[in-house]
């Protein structure tokens, strides 16, 4: 299996004396990786201690490398421009060292997919953002070794006959126009078939909410608060609705589905992780479905699939302002940088 380059070895200098201050997109796309990539140490940390699989142990391994290393070179960078390195989340006071293991070795691939299509979505959307020589550097590199992982990973899911393709779906015929109006319909009249990238995504939301369910599940059983226990429910019964609802429009053209990992979830009720890190572990991963869900609606003619994805969008932001919430309440939420305040700077606040 290919190792990953270091970052330091594929040109980046973070601590080069004759760059510009860092513009707003490239101090919101390194925090945001930091915090990311921090929360990750400490996930991936617990499952290398109980990965016992050579192959998905290997994979493992290369995770938990590239977020070491990304989280390094953004400290350099911090420390270079003076600016303050967030607290992100720590080995201290966010991992419990010894903790029973919380999901099966095959699960962490498909956590590791799961994981790999959020990073690559903040990674890719950086690169044309920013325009500082070296973090552009950085981030195309992030960009060049997440693929690099991903790959592995379906390699590994594919070795170990975890990967489930999407359906296959006859070959056009002939080149054709669209001719009518109903070709966008939905719910009444005549109705078409799914086309090829509302299957896709499709697919891929039901493949996501299918992991995101069981990594709620797994959170519900170990918080040790009332109140994030009702959260982590709360989100697995959305994942649920939305998994069995996706999942309907493809059985309504006997197109096969990803399957559930529920049986991936051990019995343990013992916490590996914080609280703080699981609540912003699930705000994190929903903020991506929003994402995903905005990408596969403006992917999807059919009236029916575009509405549902508008509602389910609804659900998952009012889902994602909820766990912020309790996250401020306990003071656990740190502040992204932001824009001066010129009116309390003028003394008007």
């Amino acid at each position: 299996m290919k190792f990953i380059k270091p970052i330091a070895a594929a040109g980046i200098n973070p601590a080069s004396d004759s760059l510009e201050t860092l513009t707003s997109a490239e101090q919101g796309k390194l925090w945001a990786t930091y915090m990311g990539n921090t929360m990750a140490i400490c996930v991936l940390t617990h499952m290398s201690e109980h990965v016992e699989d050579p192959l998905i142990k290997e994979i493992v391994t290369q995770a938990l490398s590239l977020s070491h290393q990304f989280v390094q070179t953004i400290q350099e960078i911090m420390t270079k421009e003076n600016f303050p390195i967030p607290i992100g989340f720590t080995m201290e006071d966010d991992l419990v060292a010894g903790a029973p293991r919380l999901f099966a070795d095959d699960f962490y691939l498909h956590y590791l997919k799961y994981l790999g299509k959020a990073a690559l979505s903040m990674y890719s959307i950086a690169v044309p953002l920013v325009t500082r020589p070296d973090i552009r550097s950085f981030f195309t590199q992030c960009v060049t070794q997440a693929l690099d992982l991903m790959n592995q990973v379906n390699e590994g899911m594919i070795a170990k006959g975890l990967l489930a393709k999407p359906p296959y779906t006859p070959y056009p015929k002939r080149v054709e126009f669209i001719r009518k109006q109903s070709y966008l319909n939905g719910f009444f009249g005549e109705i078409r078939p799914l086309q090829a990238m509302e299957i896709t995504h499709l697919y891929d939301n039901i493949e996501n909410t299918a992991t995101s369910k069981a990594v709620l599940i797994a959170f519900s059983q170990v918080a040790r608060s009332d109140q994030a226990k009702a959260y982590f429910v709360r989100g697995k019964e959305i994942a649920e609705k939305h998994h069995a609802q996706f999942n309907r429009f493809l059985e309504r053209e006997n197109l096969a589905s990803p399957p559930i990992v529920d049986h991936f979830v051990s019995t343990s009720t013992i916490a590996p992780f914080s609280d703080k890190l699981m609540l912003f572990h699930k705000l994190d991963m929903f903020t991506m479905r929003i994402r995903a869900y905005a990408n596969a609606l403006s992917l999807s003619a059919r009236h029916d699939i575009a509405a549902k994805y508008g509602r389910f969008l609804i659900q998952v932001g009012d889902y994602v302002e909820d766990g912020a919430n309790i996250l401020i309440e306990h003071e656990w939420l740190e502040q992204p940088p932001e824009a001066a305040d010129r009116d309390a700077l003028a003394g008007l606040k």
